[in-house]
């Protein structure tokens, strides 16, 4: 089946092609000529896979800022695994990690401030979006947590540390 791109102002002119025989998609340039196909594996590993935090920015009650912290995970089976922030914010966290856990996985979590280093701070989180894959070779690949369940004072501490964060960072 062909599919001409008629309303995306930036590949007006192209064509879609499915092939359910090959299970591919082959895209066409205006004059007809092959510029690529993909997979429709790859097309549903991308929409699963969540493409990127940027999707959930909208649902965000609580800015973030990129910070690299330590966090200890151990999810509800017992498996433990240390991570690194890759951003934090009042509501979450994203953890770079090479073997990001499903969504929906739930993690209690143990990290400490660069400002308290030695004041341990605890929260249950959720994940709520995996990246599983690096991106634009700048994005590692990990996962987004929300909190679930995290004492006022250890989000209220958070908060205030990105708010000085992005602060900063606009002054300079």
């Amino acid at each position: 089946m062909k599919f001409p791109v008629t309303s995306t102002a930036a590949h007006q002119g192209k064509t879609l092609i499915i092939d359910p025989d090959r299970e591919t998609i082959e895209v066409l340039d205006a004059s007809g000529q092959l510029l690529g196909d993909v997979p429709w594996g790859t097309v549903i590993e991308q929409v699963l896979d969540g493409e990127s935090q940027d999707r959930y920015a909208h649902c965000r009650a609580h800015p973030r800022a990129p910070l690299a912290v330590k966090v200890h995970c151990t999810a509800p089976d017992g498996t433990a695994f240390d991570g690194l922030t890759g951003g934090i914010g009042g509501g979450g966290f994203f953890i770079e990690s090479s073997s990001p856990l499903k969504q929906g996985t739930e993690l209690s979590l143990e990290f400490s401030l660069p400002d308290r280093p030695y004041e341990p701070l605890r929260a249950k989180a959720k994940v709520a979006w995996v990246r599983s894959r690096p991106e634009r070779y700048l994005l590692f690949p990990g996962m987004g947590v929300q909190f679930v369940d995290i004492d006022k004072k250890t989000q209220d501490l958070l908060v205030n540390l990105v708010e000085a964060l992005n602060r900063s960072r606009t002054i300079s």
